[in-house]
């Protein structure tokens, strides 16, 4: 019987959402396969990290494709993102806290790529004067990331109803970065 990668992957993810701190036999029993069959195919936690990683950034590159975040005002465009990258928040918050991803001269090009295309927004934003200048747009992505995380662990929790996660996000963000007409 193949292994399905990818399957592995979600279930991975989906466990160390829950308890970031699992153990490999954990994750192999989630999975549905034997901790010997998991090491074949990941070396160690660090390789199946960074196969999330990479599972991730594929997933948040998919979500900014799909928020088409140069049509429209920004803070529409912000909204479309944070209801595209929803389905993938848990995996996110889980990578958010693994700080050796982030580290270094080694950190994937492609949260660079992410980091720079969000950024892009909040830029383009501040520039049609939606959002103000005073956050730099480094700051804004940031923060975007902080909620992003924070929003799935209070739904992982049970604190949060899901259906209110997109809403929650973008209002406390963008309450906070929009433009307030002078007095």
């Amino acid at each position: 019987m193949a292994l399905d990668r990818e399957q592995v992957l979600r279930s991975a993810a989906a466990l160390l959402t829950r308890k970031s701190t699992a153990t490999m036999d954990e994750v192999a029993r989630a999975a549905g396969i034997s901790r010997a069959t998991l090491h074949r195919h990941f070396a160690g936690r660090d390789a199946l990290v960074r196969a999330l990683e990479a599972l991730g950034i594929e997933e948040c590159e998919a979500a900014l494709d799909a928020a088409r975040l140069d049509e429209g005002r920004a803070a529409d465009a912000v909204h479309r993102l944070v209801r595209e990258i929803e389905p993938s928040a848990g995996l996110l918050a889980f990578l958010y806290t693994e700080n050796q991803l982030f580290e270094g001269e080694q950190q994937n090009q492609g949260w660079t790529r992410i980091d720079e295309r969000i950024a892009a927004l909040f830029r383009r934003g501040q520039r049609t004067g939606e959002f103000r200048i005073d956050l730099t747009p480094a700051w804004l992505t940031e923060a975007l990331y902080g909620l992003l995380a924070s929003a799935a662990w209070a739904v992982t929790e049970g604190r949060v109803a899901p259906k209110d996660f997109t809403h929650m996000i973008v209002e406390l963000l963008l309450g906070g970065a929009r433009r307030r007409e002078e007095s």
